[in-house]
């Protein structure tokens, strides 16, 4: 019998327990709202842990408006210790003053690719592009009017062209809505350049990979978090010196990470995006470009430490997908946040506290005994 034909999650869960003579009465338990839910074959739900980190203090940039808040942090993990680590670095940031976030908005892309009879034909495409955006972007609003088309970026190799559509998605990540405008681009191109479209998701987006093209360009929103601890409490609350946190950062974050061919500079950007991802009902499949990124350390002359985290390439939303699903609207709630800005300023943050605390761990040799003491 096929899974499609079942008319419920529970007709179609005592199935599979038949078929797979397993016992699946607790993924229907752990399943709240199945009207809102987008899954095919859906048998029911898996459970993660949520924790709360911090208080941790934000100063934040918006919209030209300078403004201070305290804010508590979702994260969803099956990792011990996390939560408490980036507590602690919560704790720290805190103590000093705070950290400042900035939000930077990139856009969402798609990459679409067309093929041509000859190179000369392809350059002739590339022309129309530059001369015709207005008309591409009364194409893509004729989708949504939620959407607008604000940059191009087209390359070729031979007579292929790759073409790189940048949209502002108002306050969704929007990879739906940039799907459905590239593929009316795409028509419209075709018509008019007598293109061949290959596809609207060419890997020149580039979606779900990690990629030097979205660390340079950036891709949703780049976000950055800097810090200045006083070495007081660097050593209160973290039992290091800033000097030692500098030299790990530099031998680990930037000569190991080069010595592996690493695409991402830091310690473990990805633990606390898709911690944060899971729990406020973002793509955990675009925790891959989160990882992308550097962590940063300085020692100042009076002895403190400068510590900076800056993400190329964030992709998140407050509306649509998995951010309106019950047990996710709560938790992001936790942030009382309203603006895909303020989520990601709270974000940039957060990645720093966690940042700071697994380096001070690493340096005061206490990694493995809180993994063993919490993670077991």
């Amino acid at each position: 019998m096929s899974l499609q034909a079942f008319s419920d999650d529970r007709a179609r869960r005592t199935f599979v327990e038949q078929e797979t003579k397993t016992t699946l009465d607790t993924l229907g338990r752990a399943l709240v709202d199945t009207d809102t839910i987008h899954c095919e074959n859906l048998i029911g739900a898996v459970s993660i842990p949520l924790g709360v980190a911090g208080p941790l203090s934000i100063h934040h940039s918006l919209h030209g408006k300078n403004q201070s808040s305290s804010h508590y942090i979702p994260l969803a993990t099956t990792e011990g210790a996390l939560v408490a680590s980036v507590s602690r670095g919560c704790k720290a940031l805190s103590a000093a003053g705070g950290v400042t976030v900035h939000v930077e908005h990139i856009g969402t892309t798609r990459g679409a690719i067309f093929r041509f009879e000859n190179i000369a034909e392809t350059l002739k495409c590339i022309a129309f592009l530059e001369k015709h955006k207005d008309d591409m972007n009364k194409t893509a609003v004729s989708s949504s009017s939620h959407l607008q088309l604000i940059d191009i970026d087209p390359a070729h190799i031979g007579r292929s062209l790759y073409v790189r559509f940048v949209y502002d998605t108002d306050q969704a990540m929007g990879m739906n809505m940039v799907t459905i405008a590239t593929e009316k681009i795409a028509q419209y191109i075709s018509n008019e350049c007598h293109a061949t479209c290959l596809g609207v998701a060419g890997n020149y987006d580039i979606d779900k990979k990690p990629a030097w093209l979205n660390f340079i360009k950036g891709r949703g929103r780049r976000l950055s978090a800097e810090a200045v601890i006083p070495s007081a409490l660097v050593k209160k609350h973290l039992h290091v010196t800033s000097r030692e946190i500098v030299e790990l950062v530099h031998h680990k974050c930037w000569g190991g990470s080069m010595m592996s061919g690493s695409l991402g500079f830091n310690a473990h950007f990805a633990n606390i995006i898709a911690a944060f991802f899971i729990a406020t009902g973002q793509d955990p499949a675009h925790v891959v470009e989160g990882s992308l990124g550097v962590t940063s350390a300085e020692c100042n002359k009076d002895g403190s430490l400068y510590i900076c985290v800056d993400l190329p390439d964030i992709m998140l939303g407050v509306v649509g997908g998995g951010t309106k699903l019950k047990t996710q609207t709560a938790a992001r709630s936790i942030t009382q946040t309203q603006s895909v800005d303020e989520l990601a300023g709270v974000l940039a943050g957060v990645v720093l506290a966690g940042e700071l605390s697994l380096l001070a761990s690493i340096v005061e040799r206490t990694l493995g005994t809180a993994h063993a003491t919490l993670g077991r």
